[in-house]
């Protein structure tokens, strides 16, 4: 599984921000094509969550981090 990690911030607050992980559980992506494919589904995260805006993403091995 990789997980994209996305950082966000209000658009209101920009101090107030968070990281959102979105999973590709179902397909064997590597990390680069997690990149390749994150702009879409960053966009549609936005989408559904109007208020935020994305500051970066990186691309990894979901379950290798701890989570905070």
């Amino acid at each position: 599984m990789i997980e994209l990690l996305v950082a966000v911030c209000l658009v209101s607050n920009p101090a107030t921000c968070k990281d959102v992980s979105l999973i590709y559980a179902a397909e064997a992506l590597t990390p680069m094509q997690c990149v390749l494919r994150a702009e879409p589904e960053i966009a549609k995260w936005i989408g559904e969550h109007p208020g935020w805006q994305t500051k970066r993403f990186s691309c990894r091995t979901a379950g290798r981090y701890a989570k905070t």
